[in-house]
């Protein structure tokens, strides 16, 4: 049975326990409610909790656990003379998932029957054209042990879903009845109710906790893995990025890093003054009417998708600096891709994070610092340069930090507009690379994992963590070490 189903049966079994609890309680207490120890809604809501809850966690958990069992099981099937030389095992197992969900989508459009496709063979069929017909591509010849792996990936994933359904809706229904039986009048509902909010609302606080630190460890591992293939001071101090995936691979940190720095640098340089000055402007300077109009067009800038930002790096502001510092301007600029380029873009695209923020610290600098300032004699500039900026610095600086983030992890703009050389140069009108575009360039496609080639991309993600905590704690410190001044 499809997972949607099966959430929806359980939906609509929560449905009716609800309205069941709640008219058993009413019942014990011969329509009542005020004989009850709690609300008939609470009532409700407890079969309905013990029917959803217990349930959702055996599929969510059932979801989690049965792809890991599956592929360690069909991985173990196949023999290793049936892998080829220039391959792995993963690669094998991707083409088995392929082959796998193309025999369903062939026996669910009718090209096959479900007994034919336990019965194909690579002998008494085209596999490769099978498959053509239902859209799934394979980029080599068909085995007959991944055909056989296939098969059993099939059976065992059916399988498992069947035992998934039985089991989901066994404890949904356990939960219902466990829940409906125990309700009457003296039932402490409430109670079970209040509680199982507070735990729904730990959970959503730790969601944020526990992503954190899934990210860190998946990336500290595929980095310890990565560092076990390649050495470290090559990665940390080479100069060169060359991978090549046929072996021979330089993977030099430096040009990425500096390429990122070189590009983040010139978003800032254009992104801070601008934002700070329209941020000054606005709070203190602009009437209501034209702030009203002005900031939510401002904030329209940090709505526009970055691939957006990539293709106006692309047609207009790189074809635009060409015509200015290229060959027939001053000779500095060789193709519209450059650092420039992107950092203009990307200068652009920062505008409204450094400005909105900004904007929002300096209308939090209580109104008595400008009053006594102005009482001293001071004047609007005075006031502003002098007190109102030195108040929310704190905030301005997060706010820079932030935009230098997210500089840092941009990708699009870059890709789009800053080229792929990875390179060390001072030039800002020359093609340069990325971090985050490299990762993207090293995990496209079906990739190794077990190559340095591959594992190279969570080295330089967990370079550009490292780069965004330490951004974070810099900001920390100024922000504690500037607010005991005004506290």
């Amino acid at each position: 049975m499809p997972v949607l189903w099966i959430i929806l049966i359980i939906l609509a079994l929560a449905a009716v326990g609800y309205v069941m609890g709640r008219q058993r309680a009413l019942a014990s207490a011969g329509g009542d409610s005020r004989i009850l120890h709690s609300l008939p809604s609470y009532y409700g809501s407890s079969v309905a909790i013990f029917t959803l809850v217990f349930s959702l966690l055996v599929l969510v958990g059932w979801l989690t656990i049965q792809p890991i069992i599956v592929d360690n099981s069909v991985a173990a099937m196949i023999p290793d003379t049936a892998i080829p030389e220039a391959s792995s095992r993963s690669l094998v197992m991707s083409d088995v998932r392929r082959v796998a969900n193309g025999l369903d989508l062939a026996v669910t459009g009718g090209a096959i029957s479900a007994d034919e496709a336990r019965a194909i063979t690579t002998d008494n069929t085209d596999i490769r054209a099978l498959l053509a017909q239902v859209g799934v591509a394979l980029g080599s010849e068909v085995s007959a042990p991944v055909l056989e792996a296939a098969q059993s990936y099939r059976q065992t994933s059916a399988t498992g879903q069947t035992m998934m359904t039985i089991a989901v809706l066994a404890v949904a229904i356990a939960g219902f009845a466990f829940a409906f039986l125990r309700t009457h009048k003296d039932f402490r509902a409430r109670n079970v109710v209040e509680t199982a909010v507070r735990y729904l609302l730990i959970v959503a606080a730790s969601i944020a906790i526990l992503t954190t630190i899934g990210i860190v460890l998946s990336l500290i591992f595929n980095t310890i893995e990565f560092f076990q293939r390649y050495p470290a001071d090559d990665f940390f101090f080479g100069l060169i990025w060359s991978p090549s995936f046929g072996g021979g691979s330089q993977l030099g940190i430096i040009p990425l890093l500096w390429g990122t720095l070189y590009i983040s640098f010139i978003a800032l340089v254009v992104a801070v003054p601008i934002g700070i000055f329209a941020a000054v402007y606005l709070s203190e300077y602009a009437s209501s009417r034209v702030r009203s109009f002005a900031k939510p067009l401002i904030e329209v800038l940090a709505g526009i998708p970055t691939i957006v930002y990539g293709l106006f790096a692309l047609l207009t502001v790189g074809p635009l600096l060409l015509s200015v510092f290229g060959p027939d301007g001053t000779g500095w600029m060789g193709a519209a891709s450059s650092v420039m380029t992107a950092g203009l873009v990307m200068g652009i695209m920062l505008i409204p994070f450094v400005s909105s923020l900004s904007d929002d610290i300096i209308n939090a600098v209580p109104q008595s610092l400008r009053d006594g300032a102005l009482g001293l004699g001071a004047t609007k500039s005075e006031t502003v340069k002098q007190v109102v900026l030195p108040a929310a610095l704190p905030g301005i600086v997060g706010a820079i930090l932030l935009a230098a983030s997210r500089a840092i992890g941009e990708t699009m703009i870059v890709v789009l507009g800053a080229g792929a050389a990875a390179r060390l140069s001072l030039n800002p009108f020359e093609a340069m690379t990325t971090v985050t575009a490299k990762i993207v360039s090293q995990l496209t496609g079906d990739a190794d994992f077990s190559s340095p080639e591959a594992l190279v991309a969570f080295s330089l993600g967990m370079t550009l963590f490292v780069i965004t905590l330490a951004l974070n704690v810099l900001a920390l410190y100024i922000v504690r070490k500037y607010r005991e001044q005004y506290e």
